[in-house]
């Protein structure tokens, strides 16, 4: 099993750190051992381990054979702080020492993210910068930013080939996951071109324009072996109006055309498989050559803390995922993978930390399932975000206190409150629909602030919480993962995969 080099000798060093600490640490009291306090000297070995494990590390130097580039749709450093909290608090461990497996990854850069024509980008912009190398107007998906959005007659010769088509011209396996729609911002990025990024079915076409819909152009995509594999939600955008969906007796299909796009798509690949649910996604064979398409909701998937109470059931992310390096490995060229946590945004925009919160987490865990299954002296992987969102953490609240709990205290350990008298949450919002209108603000000591459907307080109201912009991460880790560092460029990404790979 391979893991990430940085955690190896890292764990490698803790084991001989406690010497090295010997001569750093100052004398102390005794901790409070019934607390599990850490000692200076526990600090010590600490910050012994991750110098050594960073002395003994070396770049891999050669050129990539496959490609996976997650995406936190919205994942920005706060969000990443806090997930890390969250997840060893949900685990029973200290959050804030909590190492995730995107902590663990051993290189990292600051990535700016305005896009062509806004400071705050949306994820359509940023995403195709990512897979094209070319920032684009916000709202438009892998066209040049001289077309303009909405309208279809720019279209025409503006179209930027992505990371994708490249590299299937090179003969390598592709492969996109979503939580979100797969005809969403992000996801569409990889294979649709589009002056407008809600042009997901023919239903939302303007009157009479020629340009095709997202949704088909999935389909229709000319290249040669098309996408091997594609998992994630938005069934409707790819069912005529007059077809009911499998699940849900009351919701039918989008599509004013009458088109049935998955029959179509079973029509183009006869061996393919197309799955709607977790019983016929378990069933699915990673030894099975042939394509898969899942569209596991009509819209988005359910939200990380709500999907075991799906009716037909949904593969988590680090299912999804494992199903794809399986399938996706016997290629003999490579392959390119995208993953993304769409849902980590839709929390955000909610308001709803919680849900946010427990999609990071999840994100993580396929990032660690990864980990353990490829062979990063071929395989260059890649954590990101598109953009961030005016998330925070805030106070000073004690070490050890629950990230949805409130900020209680000074930074000298005082009681405190807000200079309304009321308690306020270590975690909350610049704008969104947890704030309140022409009414006092909610005292958050009188209610359940980490309940799954509590929202966090805003600042100004607003119908949506809007995204942040400021600088992302990208963390890296594979061959010449060391050229991710510094401050980047969001297009350069794309440039720098596409040299490692050898595009």
């Amino acid at each position: 099993m391979n893991r990430p080099l940085a955690t190896l000798l890292c764990l490698a060093a803790l084991w001989s750190a406690p010497v090295l600490a010997q001569h750093n640490a100052p004398k102390e009291a005794a901790p409070d051992k019934e607390r599990g306090e850490q000692t200076a000297a526990d600090y010590a070995a600490q910050g012994q381990a991750q110098l050594q494990a960073r002395l003994a590390m070396q770049a891999r130097t050669g050129k990539a054979k496959n490609l996976i580039i997650f995406i936190g749709d919205g994942m920005g450093v706060s969000t990443l702080t806090a997930g890390r909290i969250w997840e060893g608090q949900k685990a029973g461990r200290d959050g804030e020492s909590n190492e995730t497996a995107i902590d663990a990854m051993p290189y990292s850069a600051m990535v700016k993210t305005y896009s062509h024509d806004f400071q705050v980008a949306d994820s359509a912009a940023t995403a195709t910068a990512l897979v094209t190398g070319t920032k684009t107007r916000s709202g438009m998906l892998s066209v040049a930013p001289a077309a303009l959005r909405g309208k279809c007659e720019t279209a025409a010769g503006r179209d930027v080939p992505t990371l994708f088509e490249q590299a299937e011209s090179a003969g390598k396996a592709l492969g996109v996951i979503s939580t979100a729609r797969i005809t969403h911002a992000t996801p569409a990025s990889t294979y649709a071109h589009s002056v407008d990024r809600n042009w997901e079915s023919d239903s939302e076409l303007p009157a009479g324009a020629a340009c095709r819909d997202i949704a088909r152009q999935l389909v229709e995509w000319p290249h040669a072996k098309g996408l091997k594999l594609v998992l994630g939600g938005g069934r409707a955008a790819f069912m005529p109006a007059t077809q009911s969906d499998p699940e849900y007796a009351d919701k039918k299909g989008a599509r004013k055309d009458g088109r049935d796009l998955v029959a179509e798509w079973k029509k183009k690949h006869p061996k393919g498989q197309y799955v709607w649910n977790a019983s016929q996604f378990a069933a699915l064979n990673p030894a099975d050559s042939a394509p898969v398409f899942g569209l596991f909701e009509p819209s988005h998937m359910q939200f990380e803390a709500d999907r075991a109470k799906d009716k037909a059931g949904e593969p988590s992310l680090a299912e999804m995922v494992e199903l794809a390096v399986k399938k996706l490995g016997s290629s003999e060229q490579g392959y390119v993978l995208m993953v993304e946590g769409g849902r980590i945004d839709h929390a955000h925009h909610g308001g709803n930390a919680h849900r946010a919160l427990d999609d990071t987490v999840a994100l993580d865990a396929a990032i660690a399932k990864v980990l353990e299954m490829v062979n990063l002296d071929e395989t260059l992987i890649l954590v990101t975000a598109d953009h961030s969102h005016v998330f925070t953490i805030a106070g000073y609240p004690p070490r050890g206190n629950s990230i949805f709990g409130l900020a209680s205290i000074t930074e000298d350990g005082e009681p405190i409150t807000a200079k309304d008298g009321k308690a306020y949450t270590t975690l909350g919002y610049a704008n969104g629909p947890g704030a309140r209108v022409n009414e006092p603000r909610a005292d958050p000591a009188q209610e359940d602030t980490a309940a799954l459907n509590y929202l966090q307080q805003s600042l100004v109201p607003t119908s949506g919480e809007t995204h942040g912009g400021e600088d992302v991460v990208v963390k890296a880790a594979g061959p010449q993962a060391h050229l991710f560092h510094g401050t980047i460029e969001q297009h350069s990404i794309y440039h720098i995969a596409k040299h490692i790979l050898g595009l």
